[in-house]
């Protein structure tokens, strides 16, 4: 039986609605497929570049490998008897004949000034230099390797406010001493600087622990040494080496 036009445009309307709908499943298909593949492509491809984590890059050595992970010793602590009871003066002597003296201060770094005291008793600093001289900064030594790099045999706890001491609130001022560590918090050992200046922006983070009292004419003549620049920039390494001949207790 022929069909009629009306029969003819009901079905060919329901044709197109029937070709509508696979074309709508045929793009998700699509959409689906891509997304994984972007998916794959993503996790399998190379990762964004980032900025080196820079105690990560510390441990890497020149050859690429990571150096194996070097355990620190336990810092050592003096007993309550080992720390001077009051204000004690240490008088270091340079090679050259001038003096200065140190008052320190164990109300506000008592371990510190155990460790100094028990080093200068031993003779530990006769003989070593004061290997970084920036003007305006500080004078550095104590450092038995003469470069930075060295220290005594045991390390002390660091009697700072960011290490947990809240008890040290010497600042650091022009003849303050202190002493120098690496980032390590507990790794200070027998290196010490004077300051030439404020240096408080390095309270809180440094245990000073003592002020020159007499003769800081003497830590200012080291400025009157020819200096060379060292690997940080600073004109800072004397030419002609500034030597300690004698530290006492007095």
């Amino acid at each position: 039986m022929a069909k009629s036009r009306q029969q003819k445009r009901q079905e060919l309307r329901k044709g197109q609605g029937k070709g509508k709908d696979q074309g709508l499943w045929i793009w998700a298909l699509v959409a689906v497929v891509l997304t994984i593949a972007i998916g794959v492509g993503v996790y399998f491809g190379t990762k964004p570049e980032t900025a080196e984590n820079p105690i990560e890059s510390e441990l890497t050595s020149q050859s690429g490998e990571e150096e194996p992970e070097v355990l620190e010793e336990e810092p050592i602590e003096y007993k309550e008897s080992e720390v001077p009871k009051k204000e004690t003066m240490a008088e270091f002597t340079m090679s050259n004949g001038e003096k200065f003296t140190i008052e320190l201060y164990p109300q506000y770094a008592p371990q510190t000034v155990a460790n100094f005291v028990k080093l200068i008793k031993e003779g530990f600093y006769d003989g070593l230099t004061f290997h970084r001289v920036v003007e305006g900064f500080m004078a550095q030594g104590g450092d038995p390797q003469g470069n930075g790099m060295g220290g005594s045999a045991q390390t002390i706890k660091g009697e700072f406010a960011s290490n947990g001491f809240t008890q040290n609130t010497l600042s650091h001022q022009r003849g303050v001493i202190s002493m120098a560590r690496s980032s390590a918090p507990d790794s200070a050992s027998s290196q010490f600087f004077i300051c030439y200046g404020d240096a408080s922006f390095l309270d809180g983070n440094y245990a000073a622990f003592g002020r020159v009292v007499e003769g800081m004419s003497t830590i200012d003549n080291f400025l009157k040494v020819e200096r060379g620049y060292n690997e940080m920039g600073e004109m800072a390494v004397p030419k002609t080496p500034i030597v300690i001949k004698k530290a006492v207790i007095k």
